[in-house]
């Protein structure tokens, strides 16, 4: 039996699910890869998946190795992998997210035997993949939907380090005034621990609470911040961390006994020089029914 088999078609095909299958892990991953890093590794897997086509040999294993090598490079090089440990987590929601979108499919076509001709083509591949993408995308919202999510962070600066507990609250959404970038919150005590000396890098950040007095809460540069959340790993640099001298609160209702730093999930969605933001630094779900919103910064009574 002889089959045409047309290069560009499958590239196309390949690549377009691959990035589908990139944004899908990248939302279950507080969204930290960027869409060209993104388009890169769907383009190299997809790349891949052509190589079992360049040589002789039994079909299954060119395509399973072909289809191992293109995951493990797409995987690395859309989320800049640093340890085995994460790698290992990807693969496995990239094993998650495919094995749903394919079996989303084949329950489609099985469903709708008079579109199965349709559905089986390319456009209809793709049409279900953008589907499923967008079902996906509204079903899941926040990738820490609930609100707060529990982290390790360490913080580095002149050579010293400093491992806290941390917990990543969409209630703080503040921002360093001057160039729009998101700030996290660290208590008087970490803070001290790490400063000494000269604090370089200073920013008065201005906030509000709803139903409290308005305050500043001073801000300083630090060098390098990385985040250890469900087996993955996160590095930011240059990021800015707000100094409160009460007790920053919030940790009982997500199940800590000690929160010392509040980190802006806007963090990942920040792209690399890109944007300056929302400035309102005004503090959102403080309400009574939102423990962490409420307390995780309080007031300063002679503020």
């Amino acid at each position: 039996m002889h089959y045409e088999l047309y290069i560009d078609s499958l590239f196309l095909l390949n690549f377009i699910m691959n990035l589908f299958l990139c944004l899908l892990v990248d939302r279950s991953t507080l969204r930290m890869a960027s869409l060209g890093r993104m388009a890169a590794g769907a383009a190299v897997g997809a790349a891949c998946a052509l190589l079992p086509f360049l040589w002789e040999g039994a079909a299954a294993l060119k395509l399973a190795a072909g289809g191992a090598l293109g995951a493990a490079w797409m995987l690395c090089i859309t989320f800049r992998v640093r340890s085995l440990r994460m790698f290992l987590k990807l693969l496995e929601r990239l094993a998650v997210c495919s094995f749903g979108m394919g079996g989303g499919m084949l329950f489609l076509i099985r469903a709708l035997p008079g579109l199965r001709e349709a559905l089986a083509s390319v456009p209809g591949i793709l049409g279900m993949g953008a589907l499923f993408l967008l079902l996906s995308a509204r079903s899941r919202g926040e990738p820490h939907g609930d609100g707060q999510s529990l982290c390790r962070a360490v913080l580095r600066r002149n050579g010293r380090e400093l491992a806290v507990a941390a917990l990543i609250d969409s209630g703080n959404s503040l921002f360093e005034p001057i160039s729009g970038k998101p700030v996290c919150v660290v208590g008087r005590a970490a803070f001290d621990g790490l400063w000494e000396g000269f604090q370089e890098g200073f920013r008065a950040v201005p906030y509000h609470s709803i139903g409290k007095r308005r305050g500043i809460l001073p801000a300083y540069l630090l060098p390098e911040l990385r985040l250890e959340a469900g087996g993955m790993e996160y590095l930011f640099t240059d990021v800015y961390v707000a100094v409160s001298d009460e007790e920053i609160s919030g940790a009982d209702s997500a199940g800590a006994e000690s929160v010392n730093m509040i980190i802006n999930p806007r963090l990942f969605t920040e792209r690399k020089k890109g944007g300056r933001g929302r400035r309102q630094n005004e503090r959102r779900y403080d309400t009574e029914s939102h423990d962490t919103g409420k307390d995780a910064i309080q007031d300063n009574p002679q503020g």
